[in-house]
């Protein structure tokens, strides 16, 4: 049984239909990339997942119809959304962030994630008091990224993780999100638009065109595709 399955999904901005009938489908211990151009709805298929875009059409997630689930009772349930532009509360301290992260969980179980994501992100622990806003743009991503993780979440969804971030982090960040998937069985669906990267992180990967899936399959299957190639791949 997959994961997370959304099944012709339509939804909209007020008047403005953004994805038309998109269903695709998130297996266990699976990661996932969602490629395509800007305003091929790969943000708003996301936002369907966490219910904070309308839409109709059936959203399961672990066998259950999540469609009317509000944001909050989905991320208690073990789905964690880390948005486009990190979303990181810049007024903060690094771990008054990370707090924040374990607000929707009641097993008390934080200190050992923190001992956990210094194993990941060793430089946190060390700035712990420093203002999230004077990080690095870098910095700040791992630092949403790490604040997903100590919520313990199930799903684990990235919008455009790798947007205005130098080549080295790129590579720093994706290996942590390998690393999760490998070590701890995380289910990652992510959305990226450096597609070299993408597909080299996930095992299968569906490629929107103006809100519905237009290819679909394994990650090697779509390096070869002559299509992504030329469209996302550049060669």
């Amino acid at each position: 049984m997959p994961l997370l399955e959304l099944d012709g999904v339509d939804a909209r901005y007020g008047p403005v239909v953004a994805l038309h009938g998109v269903s695709l489908m998130v297996g266990e211990g699976e990661v996932v990339a969602l490629l395509g151009a800007n305003g091929a709805g790969k943000t708003t298929t996301l936002r369907a997942v966490s219910g904070t875009v309308r839409k109709t059409g059936r959203v399961l997630y672990a066998g259950r119809d999540v469609s009317r689930f509000s944001p909050e009772r989905l991320a208690r349930g073990g789905v964690a959304h880390v948005p486009e532009g990190r979303g990181i509360i810049s007024e903060l301290s690094v771990w008054e962030n990370l707090r924040l992260g374990a607000y929707v969980r009641r097993d008390g179980g934080f200190k050992q994630d923190v001992e956990r994501i210094a194993r990941l992100f060793p430089w946190i622990p060390e700035r712990r008091g420093q203002q999230a806003g004077t990080l690095s743009g870098g910095e700040q991503q791992m630092l949403a990224l790490a604040r997903a993780l100590v919520a313990r979440p199930r799903l684990l969804m990235l919008d455009e993780p790798s947007l205005g971030l130098a080549p080295l982090v790129v590579q720093e960040l994706f290996r942590v999100v390998r690393t999760l998937n490998e070590e701890e069985g995380l289910t990652v669906l992510v959305v990226e638009q450096n597609a070299a990267i993408a597909l080299e992180v996930s095992q299968r990967a569906y490629v929107l065109e103006v809100g519905r899936v237009a290819v679909e399959g394994a990650s090697d299957e779509l390096r070869r595709h002559e299509g992504v190639r030329r469209s996302y791949l550049g060669y």
